[in-house]
């Protein structure tokens, strides 16, 4: 299983998501560090609307996600960009 699947998979099983994207955008930094080339799945952008959201702060949201994935984290995911919503909410994406 990715990365990417695995990540998907536990913010459906966590947040029942009514909608969810998660995206590897690890070639856009290839070479920003000495180790990083852009392949395989160092950073991933999460875009998430959830009904589990609503009534909770823009940090706290941002805790529940990263605390949920901070297997992957530790084990060597680079970065992970969070935009969550509750439905409703106006998103950029």
């Amino acid at each position: 299983m990715t990365l990417q699947s695995s990540i998907e998979e536990k913010l459906t099983t966590a947040f029942a998501p009514e909608r969810l994207d998660v995206i590897n955008e690890s070639h856009l930094h290839a070479g920003h560090q000495p180790d990083i080339t852009g392949a395989g799945e160092t950073h991933m952008r999460v875009r998430i609307v959830s009904a589990s959201f609503a009534g909770m702060t823009r940090l706290a949201r941002h805790r529940a996600i990263t605390e949920l994935l901070r297997p992957e984290l530790d084990a060597g995911l680079h970065a992970l960009a969070v935009e969550p919503a509750a439905p409703g909410e106006p998103v950029r994406w």
